[in-house]
């Protein structure tokens, strides 16, 4: 399963996208940090929740959000959406997001 950031899973309070669940962590001042060497694990459980129909953890959240970015990002790279510094700058600022 291709991690994106409009998939839909079952939060809390019913289903919801994947961008809609980091903004309500967010805005509750709840989003978590993802140590680096356990992003691709808490990716792999994510997809495992969303297959079985679970709600994913925080961090599993979190673990997504940032391939689906970095995912999104590569590919309007790819596309000529993006220029390669543009590219460079927003994978900078996610890994920035991601650690600290």
């Amino acid at each position: 399963m291709k991690i994106t950031l409009d998939i839909s899973f079952n939060g809390a309070r019913g289903p919801v996208t994947l961008r809609e669940a980091v903004q309500q962590l967010r805005a509750r001042d709840l989003a978590c940090t993802v140590a680096a060497d356990a992003v691709e694990q808490k990716v792999t459980v994510f997809s495992a929740c969303v297959e079985r129909g679970f709600t994913p953890l925080r961090s599993e959240i979190m673990a997504a959000y940032y391939i689906a970015e970095r995912d999104a990002t590569s590919e309007a790279f790819d596309r000529g959406l993006i220029t390669r510094a543009e590219l460079e700058t927003q994978q900078a600022a996610l890994v920035r997001q991601l650690l600290s």
